[in-house]
């Protein structure tokens, strides 16, 4: 038995889930695959990432900055990758264009 919520597994003789207070089920459905984002651009400074983060979170765009912090630990600048998630890429590439970044 499953709880459909935690996905937590219990013996026989359970029905309910103490931590949810859900129903057990007797299998759970798959598990979402998870998302799969890309790489849109890569950006060299901080002021450029902050118009970036600010703009992307206003439209509610899914994303993140690989390697953000890295360039505070190298003497030169590696830049950030941009990801994005995948069906948020072309209006985020439609706003970096808008932005001059692209």
């Amino acid at each position: 038995m499953y709880c459909p919520s935690c996905r937590a597994e219990f013996r026989e003789g359970f029905f309910r889930c103490e931590d949810c207070d859900r129903t057990l089920v007797e299998t759970l459905p798959a598990e979402p695959a998870p998302p799969q984002f890309v790489h849109l651009a890569t950006i060299f400074t901080e002021g450029e990432i902050a118009l970036v983060k600010a703009s992307f979170d206003q439209a509610g765009i899914d994303y993140y900055f690989h390697g953000e912090q890295a360039h505070r630990l190298a003497p030169l600048p590696l830049g950030a990758r941009l990801m994005v998630r995948r069906e948020y890429a072309a209006e985020a590439e439609t706003i970096l264009k808008e932005a001059g970044q692209l």
